[in-house]
């Protein structure tokens, strides 16, 4: 999964959160990823060409798609999935 999105999106980062990060997941949990573009135009299009990318393997997924300029801007605010994800998610991929 995340050597497809790295192959295609050339993320600089990629997070896995959620259940399957804290793990307390089960076999009906979903794939939570936060990918870290260093520019998109359109997080919402780019999210969703990921999820058509990963679309043939069989489970649930749920991505984010954000900017480091986005993190640095909102990356605090309380009740955020993304401070949720940057807090408790655990780094898949960094580009060196």
């Amino acid at each position: 999964m995340v050597e497809r999105i790295v192959a295609r999106f050339q993320p600089a980062r990629i997070l896995l959160f959620g259940s399957r990060a804290r793990g307390t997941d089960n076999r009906w949990s979903d794939v939570d990823l936060l990918v870290v573009m260093e520019e998109v135009a359109d997080k919402r299009h780019a999210a969703v060409e990921m999820g058509r990318a990963l679309s043939d393997l069989p489970v649930s997924k749920d991505i984010i798609v954000t900017t480091p300029d986005e993190i640095a801007r909102r990356g605090h605010i309380v009740g955020t999935v993304l401070r949720a994800a940057l807090r408790e998610g655990k780094v898949v991929y960094e580009r060196i």
